[in-house]
C-alpha cells in the first residue's frame, strides 16, 4: 500500500507491537512519554526519519574519521616507532582496514541478535561495543610502554569497531527511501549521506585545533586521545537519540509494514547474491574516491611534503564543506535525471579526474588544494546517491538485510584498502598508479550500472 495511506491507517491500529519475532512478548505502546515523543497523531513523516538517519550516521562518521586521521598523524609514531615513516604508516593503514573486514561479520551476528531479542537491544549492544572500543583506544599504552601488546590490543579494538559498525544498522535509511515521496527519493536518499562531511568537519577541526595549539610532544603523548573521548561522548548521546526514534510503536509498525526485518543470510545470498554484488560495485567509484581525498592525501603530505598538517586539514575542511553542498545538489539532480544516471555520469567524471592526480598532487600548494577541493566536490555529487542506488532490485523481504550487506561489501571492496594501496603504489611506483587505481573504481561502477540496466531490460 502507498506510504501516505499507510500513515493514515496507523492512526486506527491497535497500539501493540511485537519485537524479536513471533515468539517474543508483545510490547504495549503507552500514549505518552518517550516512546510517543516523535509521533504526531500516529503519523511519521519522512523528515522525522531523516533526522534519525543524520543523527545516527553523523556520530558514526565522526568516530570513523577520528580513527582515520589518527592512523596518519598518530599511530605510526606511537604504535610503530621501530619502522621507518613509510612502513609505519602502511602498518597503520593495515590495522585501519581490519574494521571493514569485520563489518559484514558484525552485520550477520547482530541480525541474529535482533531476531532473538529486538532492534533496540541490538542497537544498544552495538553502540556500547563501539564506545567501549573507542575508550580503550583512548587509554591504550604506547608501543614504548607495553611493546607488541599495544598493537595487538589496537587491532582487536579496530576489529571490535568494525563488528559494532555492522551491528549498528537500524533500517532507518531503507525506511526513509521507502517512505519518501516518489518524486523526491533522490533528495531523501542524500540526507543520510550528509553525515559524512559533517563527521569529517568536526574530526578534522578538532585535530587541526590540537595540532595548532599543542607542541608535537604533547600532541603525541596525550593530545591525540582527546578526540577519542569526544567520540565516545557523542556515541552515548547518539545512542539515546536513535533509541528514542526506533523504539516508538509508530516506527516499529512502519518497519514491519515494509518488511524491514532480518532475513536469513544464506537464503539472501542464494536468492539475491547478484543484486548484492551489483549494488556494491555500482558505487565503487564513490567509495574509492572517499579515502583518496580524505585519508591518502594526509599521509602523502605527511611523508613527502613540508606543509603544516593543521593547515592541510583546514583545506580539507573547506573541501568537506563543498562536499556537503554537492550532496545537497545531488538530491536535486537525481530527482530529475535518475540516481543511476547520476552515478554513471559521476563515475565518468571521476575517471577523467583520475588522470590529473599526479599533476595536482605534485603541483605544490595550488595543485594540492585543487585536488582536494575538486575531489571533495565530485565525492559529494557521487556519494550523495551512492546509498541504495540499486537496492530497489531486492525483493521486499530481503531489503533490510540486503541493504546492510551491500553497504558492507561496498566499503570493503571500494574503501577498506584504498589508503594502503594508494600510499604503497605512490611510494614505490609513482602517483600515476593512484590514477589507475581510481580509474579502476570508476570503470567498475560503469560496468555494474550497465549490467544492472541490462538485467532490468531482460526481466
Amino acid at each position: 500500500m502507498p506510504a501516505a495511506g499507510y500513515f493514515r491507517e496507523t492512526k486506527n491500529m491497535q497500539s501493540t507491537t511485537t519485537y524479536g519475532g513471533a515468539g517474543a512478548a508483545p510490547i504495549t505502546h503507552p500514549h505518552s512519554g518517550a516512546r510517543n515523543i516523535n509521533a504526531r497523531d500516529g503519523e511519521i513523516h519522512p523528515g522525522e526519519i531523516a533526522v534519525g538517519v543524520v543523527i545516527g550516521r553523523a556520530s558514526e562518521y565522526f568516530d570513523f574519521f577520528v580513527y582515520a586521521i589518527a592512523s596518519v598523524l598518530v599511530f605510526p609514531a606511537v604504535f610503530f616507532p621501530w619502522a621507518d615513516r613509510l612502513e609505519a604508516t602502511l602498518y597503520s593503514f593495515t590495522v585501519f582496514a581490519f574494521a571493514f573486514l569485520a563489518r559484514p561479520l558484525g552485520t550477520v551476528i547482530f541480525m541474529e541478535i535482533q531476531k532473538r531479542f529486538s532492534r533496540e537491544i541490538k542497537l544498544t549492544i552495538a553502540l556500547f561495543l563501539m564506545g567501549t572500543c573507542t575508550v580503550v583506544i583512548s587509554f591504550l599504552p604506547t608501543y614504548g610502554q607495553i611493546g607488541m601488546t599495544s598493537i595487538v590490543i589496537l587491532s582487536l579494538m579496530r576489529i571490535g569497531q568494525g563488528v559494532a559498525q555492522g551491528g549498528s544498522w537500524d533500517g532507518l535509511p531503507s525506511l526513509l527511501a521507502l517512505s519518501a515521496p516518489e518524486n523526491k527519493r533522490g533528495w531523501y536518499a542524500m540526507l543520510g549521506q550528509l553525515a559524512a562531511p559533517i563527521g569529517f568537519l568536526i574530526a578534522a577541526g578538532l585535530f587541526s585545533y590540537l595540532l595548532t595549539n599543542l607542541s608535537s610532544d604533547d600532541f603525541l603523548v596525550w593530545g591525540w586521545r582527546y578526540p577519542f573521548f569526544c567520540a565516545f561522548t557523542i556515541n552515548v548521546v547518539a545512542l539515546f537519540a536513535r533509541l528514542r526514534l526506533v523504539s516508538t510503536s509508530e516506527y516499529s509498525r512502519l518497519l514491519d509494514a515494509h518488511e524491514l526485518d532480518p532475513a536469513p543470510v544464506g537464503e539472501l545470498v542464494k536468492s539475491q547474491g547478484s543484486n548484492i554484488a551489483i549494488g556494491a560495485l555500482a558505487a565503487l567509484a564513490s567509495y574509492a574516491l572517499f579515502h583518496l581525498v580524505t585519508v591518502f592525501p594526509l599521509s602523502w603530505i605527511q611523508l613527502y611534503d613540508t606543509r603544516p598538517m593543521d593547515e592541510f586539514l583546514q583545506i580539507q575542511m573547506w573541501g568537506a564543506g563543498l562536499a556537503a553542498v554537492a550532496i545537497l545538489a545531488s538530491g536535486y539532480i537525481a530527482d530529475r535525471v535518475g540516481r543511476r544516471t547520476t552515478l554513471g555520469t559521476l563515475a565518468a567524471l571521476i575517471a577523467i579526474f583520475s588522470a590529473f592526480v599526479p599533476t595536482l598532487m605534485d603541483g605544490g600548494v595550488a595543485g594540492q588544494n585543487t585536488f582536494i577541493l575538486v575531489g571533495f566536490t565530485l565525492l559529494g555529487l557521487s556519494y550523495g546517491q551512492a546509498a541504495g542506488a540499486v537496492t530497489a532490485n531486492f525483493k521486499q523481504q530481503y531489503r533490510y538485510t540486503g541493504a546492510a550487506l551491500t553497504s558492507d561489501l561496498a566499503w570493503l571492496v571500494g574503501a577498506a584498502f584504498a589508503p594502503l594501496v594508494a600510499l604503497g603504489l605512490s611510494a614505490h611506483f609513482g602517483l600515476g598508479y593512484v590514477s589507475l587505481y581510481l580509474l579502476s573504481g570508476a570503470v567498475g561502477s560503469l560496468a555494474a550500472l550497465s549490467l544492472n540496466r541490462a538485467l532490468e531490460i531482460r526481466d
